[in-house]
């Protein structure tokens, strides 16, 4: 049996009284994911473990299987995989958003989303003033020498390397908090991060220092990029960095070791968070020409190289994000249509694709968080999902939403228990 996972990043979201107290799922007109909830089973999946904040790279890895207490290092070393920085064991790093702020509060998180060869200007352009060693202020301020260096990633999602960099620091991710104030926000060392550091010895910043760090970073971005002549005529500005969850490189399993079941497979994703997850699981990073991880994605692009790798492997992990950058920027008509082009452009032509195979296919869908688009922010609830395979004996849900899949036989399962099931099915 060979198994796909096709993922709508923040796709679940609450009932809207705009669309009659429906959720985007049950309002959207989804006959495809509705064919494969009916023809087959589903339940419902709590993806984020207590203790952790309602993050993509929680979410995607701990439905991969992974327990996150033992795996978790945060966005930046996921990302730096994924764009091909092998990170020192010295090495903190952070994703290190461009955002947009207007009159000292959080616009958006993605600076009016950049394009990467904007986004890599502005990187440059950050390294030429504020890199070590270059900057020599900060250099001695700290005496500590080549610690700091910004890395071009995608679009406004780019990284920063600091050189013995502390991870017990508290940061506030830029989506979580649109329309906040940003000064309020600024990192600050963890209260109890004294009895965390144990023995290391490569990590020679405190966290305190670490926070003290970035902080001025954020500041002098903000002096350098209020004058950039890229932010002169534009509406939207991209006039600050935000770096935030960082930590060390991290040591997962493959899932060619973590389940007999998988001998190869591929992760498929416009996003470097998901890639590189894929990275560290072991999967073939699949790079689809015109994925922007937008509305504007390339959706047939995706699902023939989903279908391609199905055909030479035995699990795929095929990423879409535009659902969840629609509902972080509160747009309800364009979340909808994510939803619906994710139905027609991705689900459909994969599902009539497999269903006539000899080999049979399990197929998976969901969400890996809601990201409700009147709060415009992930929130910590159970997701649906749907499990087809021909063969399978259906329950009695015929629709794919969030209130439908309460009535599914799988239940409520709990974290990796959605892996667990799915490895099952042989």
């Amino acid at each position: 049996m060979k198994h796909i996972i096709i993922l709508g990043d923040g796709m679940a979201d609450h009932a809207v009284e705009r669309l009659g107290g429906k959720t985007l799922l049950q309002y959207a007109h989804t006959p495809n994911m509705d064919d494969l909830a009916e023809e087959g089973c589903c339940g419902r999946l709590l993806t984020i473990p207590d203790g952790f904040q309602p993050g993509s790279e929680v979410a995607n890895s701990t439905i991969l299987g992974y327990d996150q207490n033992k795996v978790y290092e945060g966005r930046g070393p996921l990302e730096a995989a994924s764009i091909g920085y092998e990170m020192r064991p010295e090495d903190l790093a952070l994703r290190c958003n461009i955002i947009e702020i207007e009159d000292g509060i959080i616009k958006n998180h993605h600076g009016g989303h950049l394009t990467t060869v904007e986004g890599d200007m502005l990187v440059n352009f950050l390294n030429e003033k504020l890199a070590m060693p270059i900057n020599e202020d900060l250099k001695e301020k700290y005496g500590i020498d080549n610690c700091i260096r910004f890395i071009t990633g995608i679009q406004y999602r780019h990284l920063l390397i600091i050189r013995g960099g502390n991870k017990h620091i508290v940061c506030a991710p830029p989506h979580d908090h649109p329309n906040e104030d940003w000064e309020k926000l600024l990192v600050k060392a963890e209260k109890e991060n004294e009895a965390k550091k144990d023995a290391d010895t490569l990590h020679k910043l405190s966290a305190e220092q670490t926070a003290e760090i970035i902080n001025e970073l954020i500041i002098r971005s903000q002096e350098l990029l209020a004058v950039h002549p890229f932010n002169a005529h534009r509406s939207s500005k991209a006039n600050s960095i935000w770096p935030w969850s960082g930590g060390y490189r991290p040591s997962m399993k493959t899932l060619m070791e973590k389940y007999p079941q998988i001998t190869s497979g591929s992760c498929i994703s416009a996003v470097d968070l998901i890639r590189g997850i894929g990275h560290y699981a072991g999967l073939d990073i699949v790079k689809v020409p015109g994925a922007t991880g937008l509305a504007n994605t390339n959706y047939e692009g995706k699902a023939q190289a989903a279908i391609e790798a199905l055909k030479r492997q035995d699990f795929v992990f095929l990423h879409l994000e535009a659902s969840d950058e629609a509902g972080h920027d509160g747009d309800l008509d364009l979340k909808l249509k994510t939803i619906e082009d994710l139905d027609s452009r991705i689900v459909g032509p994969i599902f009539n694709t497999v269903k006539r195979w000899e080999e049979p296919v399990c197929m998976a869908v969901l969400p890996d968080h809601p990201t409700p688009v009147e709060i415009r922010t992930h929130v910590k609830e159970p997701v649906p999902f749907l499990i087809w395979y021909k063969g399978i004996t259906p329950d009695e849900v015929n629709t794919f939403d969030e209130v439908s899949c309460v009535r599914g036989s799988y239940g409520m399962l709990y974290l990796t228990e959605f892996m667990d099931e799915l490895m099952k099915i042989e």
